[in-house]
């Protein structure tokens, strides 16, 4: 039988639906756990780690690189691992991990719920059995485990606040569905070698949405001496005011000449950013921008802070940025 680790680290799945309202609990999960769902260990023997507990939208780089240190100190005495994880950022510490966890060989799954373990109609006991045996299987990289669907982590994104779907991957094909059969859809392996934690990154990231009517002058406040990257969520495939008033040329510029990185992402859940097709995107090109392809928001933004803390080079950086490391684009 193989051995899969479960740490949790909070979200609603930890919480407790008696009462006025929900709170997390940390006494409590662990007995709701094998209460509500005592068949876990025909499926697999597990261990539990209550690494923290955190609604995860307080969940920061910090909390990353504690699950990759984590995973790095039981990588050889489990086959898999789960991770309980906060809706919220699941994405973003998802995406972060298949950055930090280097040459993977085994799952690591992450998982959670809409509603608290303890409610009648909670989808945790489906989305936590379903996780647990996925993690049993020959996946070798980050995914998503939530309601029937496996996805890659840097792939999914969080579309739903109100239904049990709430995941989604706009641009890839689930790894894996779950019906009365597990079919497995897509299978990788990324790197060769021994599995490594390069889990690092740098905050030196700042996130800016275009919208009608932004005014450049908001951003004169920006401090480009302690930020080495601009992510710009831009419209359709890339575009932005260019003309008169309005126009982040001049930010543009501004950034390039402060050495900033700016990358351009879409606001569009589906399909992908090119700079070529329109007027804006080429003069962003003109002006310095990279594009950022089909990525999601939460997969460019711990690419970024990842890369950042890796490597110095600018150069390095933009080039790493627009290639495909663990699937993301």
């Amino acid at each position: 039988m193989k051995k899969i680790l479960l740490i949790q680290t909070g979200g609603t799945i930890a919480m407790n639906a008696k009462g006025a309202g929900v709170e997390l609990d940390p006494e409590a999960w662990s007995k709701i756990l094998y209460e509500e769902i005592p068949e876990l260990n025909e499926i697999a023997k597990i261990n539990t780690i209550p690494l923290f507990f955190e609604d995860s939208s307080d969940l920061n780089a910090s909390h990353w690189i504690q699950l990759a240190d984590c995973i790095e100190q039981e990588y050889e005495n489990f086959d898999g691992f789960v991770i309980l994880h906060g809706t919220d950022t699941m994405a973003y510490s998802a995406s972060a991990l298949s950055f930090g966890l280097n040459n993977l060989d085994k799952p690591v799954i992450f998982t959670g719920s809409q509603l608290p373990m303890s409610s009648i109609r909670s989808d945790a006991r489906r989305n936590l059995v379903n996780a647990i045996e996925l993690a049993t299987m020959p996946f070798k990289e980050v995914g998503i485990c939530f309601n029937d669907a496996l996805y890659r982590g840097n792939r999914a994104t969080k579309m739903s606040i109100g239904d049990f779907d709430a995941f989604g991957s706009p641009n890839f094909s689930p790894l894996a569905d779950i019906g009365i059969q597990i079919e497995t859809r897509v299978s990788a392996e990324f790197g060769s070698g021994d599995f490594k934690n390069a889990a690092k990154f740098s905050d030196e990231v700042f996130v800016l949405t275009a919208h009608p009517n932004l005014n450049p002058e908001l951003l004169e406040g920006l401090n480009l001496k302690k930020i080495r990257a601009v992510i710009i969520r831009a419209f359709g495939s890339g575009n932005f005011c260019i003309k008169g008033k309005n126009s982040l040329l001049p930010f543009l510029d501004k950034c390039r000449d402060h050495d900033v990185t700016v990358a351009i992402v879409s606001q569009a859940d589906f399909d992908s950013v090119d700079l070529t097709q329109y007027t804006a995107g080429r003069a962003a090109l003109k002006h310095g921008a990279i594009s950022g392809n089909d990525m999601t928001l939460e997969a460019a933004l711990t690419k970024l802070m990842f890369l950042l803390a890796h490597y110095d080079s600018k150069t390095d950086i933009e080039e790493l940025f627009q290639q495909s490391i663990v699937g993301e684009l």
